[in-house]
């Protein structure tokens, strides 16, 4: 089966990339390089059913020259993390609406399942927990950057839905769960790489706000699989599903854990959001997923505990 990842240099898309071709497949990647990295695809890219093109999905001719010639997309492909999405609004909506709106144009045009990765930031500021794919979304005003994120991902779930109802392209919808593992970076934000290069390096260790906030994370191994699973599975086609962890830590805790995991002198320091961030910013006490529907359609279960997953991260970091 031939095969696209939008944005397959990126952390998760590098993993996908590689989980396919262990399968037999042929895998072609399209990627602008905003966030996403060669050096995450140099151990394939010689691979001779490997194939990539240094390139942004907004440009439509050479996304089609590849959506034409294959069998299912991995639309990864997006702005991400918390401080890029600030400091680039505009380009991060562009990219995730209008990108995302080309894939599912030509994809339609020449049949080929679909699956969008969207987030869970789709939530927002909802207190209902665990979050449950059908649920009502809490947003913040518009003037603040972070919600336009979440919009636009939103967006790209109402054009994937509409794309499914009205043409019968297979579209599958994934909101992923904060995804860990190594390749990962926390040059945007994320915070488990961000703490453990911190901790290694005998830097402090920043924690945003009161650290009392709380996530679930999962290995980027687990998500991939999950992706991959659901693409296979004929009902999961314009269904959307959570995929993450339901193994909650505190932020502050998860700091003062890898803290002690890699044996660092760290200090921990408290910053508030604003002074990281950009005036009025909000977050998300928690972010908990039901993973009901997602054990019913594939018997999904992670693989990785919190524990394997930062080990994972800490031994990418020293080596």
């Amino acid at each position: 089966m031939k095969i696209l990842i939008t944005g397959g240099s990126g952390f998760i898309g590098s993993h996908l990339a590689e989980l396919l071709l262990n399968k037999g497949e042929e895998v072609f990647v399209i990627d602008n390089l905003s966030t996403g990295k060669l050096k995450n695809i140099e151990h394939i890219k010689n691979n001779p059913k490997f194939h990539y093109k240094i390139e942004s999905i907004l440009n439509k001719d050479i996304l089609e020259d590849y959506i034409k010639q294959v069998d299912q997309i991995y639309h990864l492909a997006a702005a991400v993390g918390v401080k890029y999405i600030i400091d680039n609004p505009l380009l991060s909506l562009q990219t995730n609406i209008v990108g995302t709106e080309y894939v599912l144009e030509l994809a339609n045009k020449h049949k080929v399942k679909t699956l969008i990765v969207s987030t869970s930031e789709i939530y927002g500021k909802s207190d209902k927990i665990p979050f449950k794919e059908e649920d009502d979304r809490v947003l913040g005003s518009t003037h603040i950057s972070r919600w336009g994120y979440s919009t636009s991902k939103a967006v790209d779930e109402f054009l994937g839905l509409a794309y499914y109802r009205e043409k019968k392209l297979p579209v599958v919808i994934v909101r992923c769960f904060n995804t860990v593992g190594p390749r990962q970076t926390g040059q945007y934000g994320m915070v488990i790489p961000k703490f453990v290069k911190n901790a290694l390096l005998g830097h402090p260790i920043t924690v945003f706000g009161d650290g009392k906030q709380s996530r679930c994370f999962t290995d980027v191994d687990d998500v991939t699989h999950a992706m991959v699973k659901l693409m296979e599975t004929e009902k999961a086609v314009g269904q959307i599903f959570n995929v993450g962890n339901d193994d909650e830590i505190e932020i502050l805790a998860l700091a003062e854990k890898i803290k002690d995991m890699t044996k660092s002198t760290s200090k921990i320091e408290f910053v508030k959001y604003e002074d990281a961030f950009e005036t009025g910013f909000e977050d998300m006490r928690r972010r908990y997923p039901d993973l009901t529907k997602l054990r019913k359609y594939i018997g999904y279960k992670p693989k990785y505990k919190l524990e394997d997953i930062l080990k994972r991260v800490i031994n990418f970091y020293e080596n």
